[in-house]
């Protein structure tokens, strides 16, 4: 009997999680807001805030986006994208506001064959040998 097996792609995760520093009474303020009510967690309180922030200075976010030409969102670059950069004699440069991945299955060599630059203001997810292989074209 065959069994069919299919290649899965990991699951990206579409948050990441960050460390802040808060002062003891800014702590306490935000504590004091959960224990009203007002937020179920810590977590959700500062993510509002965060939204709040984002939303009051959108306006911004978005000329400085147009800009920089930067790609907004989830941006994933396969082993075959780099491979067509590389047969059309192109370098690429990553300009990512959001999520950029490398494939897994990209090799340092092809990465710094076809990469020029990167800018990535979020996350980006890569090997640690692809990412070591381009630190340098890293802004």
């Amino acid at each position: 009997m065959a069994v069919a097996m299919h290649e899965l792609k990991p699951k990206v995760p579409d948050t990441e999680k960050i460390t802040i520093n808060l002062g003891y009474v800014d702590l306490g303020h935000v504590d004091l807001m959960v224990q009203e009510g007002f937020y179920s967690n810590r977590s959700d309180f500062i993510r509002t805030a965060i939204r709040n922030q984002l939303e009051r200075h959108a306006d911004i976010v978005r000329q400085s986006t147009v800009r920089k030409r930067l790609d907004l969102g989830l941006r994933n670059y396969t082993r075959e994208d780099l491979e067509a950069a590389g047969r059309a004699g192109e370098m690429l440069h990553i300009n990512v506001l959001g999520l950029a991945t490398i494939a897994h299955d990209v090799n340092p060599e092809l990465a710094r064959a076809t990469i020029a630059s990167i800018t990535v203001l979020g996350a980006l997810h890569a090997t640690p040998a692809v990412k070591a292989a381009l630190a340098d074209r890293m802004r």
